[in-house]
C-alpha cells in the first residue's frame, strides 16, 4: 500500500465510507452465506460453487482493504485557501488539444468524486498529473498509453 496523502472532498469522502460500510456489512454477508450454502452440499473439492465463492469473498475482502488504505491516508482539501491562477485540486480547466484544435474542460478531484461522463478527472490520472501545477497559456505534454497528447491551458476556474 502507498504511503501517499490523498487529497478528498467531504462529500467524496462519505461516499467512499457508505461504499465500504455497503461492502463489509452487506456484500460480505451475502458472500459467507453464498459460502455456508455451499458448505453443507458435500465434498469440497469438487464444489465449483464452493470455491467460486471463496474467490469472491477474497476479492471482496482486497477491495475492502484498498478502500480502507486510501480513506486511512485521506485529508480533507479547504478549495478557499488553493491559488486560483494555477491547475489544483478541486480546479476546473479548459485546455486546447494543440493536434485537432479541439477545446476539453475537466476538474480535478478525489477519489469518490470521480465523474468520467461529465470530465471529472482524478488528480492522479496521467491527465490530472499533467496539468496539475500549471498556469494559464502554458503548454503541457502529457503521456498516454497511445501516445503524447499536447495541449495548452486556456483557463483556471475553481471547481463546485
Amino acid at each position: 500500500m502507498s504511503t501517499d496523502r490523498v487529497p478528498m472532498t467531504r462529500e467524496g469522502y462519505e461516499k467512499l465510507k457508505a461504499d465500504l460500510d455497503r461492502m463489509e456489512n452487506v456484500e460480505m454477508i451475502e458472500v459467507a452465506k453464498r459460502i455456508a450454502a455451499a458448505r453443507e452440499l458435500g465434498d469440497l473439492s469438487e464444489n465449483a460453487e464452493y470455491h467460486a465463492a471463496r474467490e469472491d469473498q477474497g476479492m471482496l475482502q482486497a477491495r475492502i482493504d484498498a478502500l480502507k488504505d486510501k480513506l486511512a491516508r485521506a485529508y480533507m482539501v479547504d478549495q478557499s485557501t488553493l491559488p486560483k491562477d494555477t491547475v489544483v485540486f478541486g480546479s476546473r480547466v479548459r485546455i486546447k488539444n494543440l493536434e485537432s484544435g479541439e477545446f476539453e474542460d475537466y476538474e480535478l478531484v478525489g477519489p469518490g468524486d470521480e465523474d468520467y461522463d461529465n470530465n471529472k478527472i482524478l488528480t492522479t490520472s496521467p491527465r490530472g498529473q499533467g496539468l496539475l501545477g500549471k498556469k494559464v497559456g502554458e503548454t503541457v505534454e502529457i503521456k498516454v498509453p497511445r501516445g503524447i497528447l499536447k495541449y495548452q491551458i486556456v483557463t483556471i476556474s475553481s471547481g463546485s
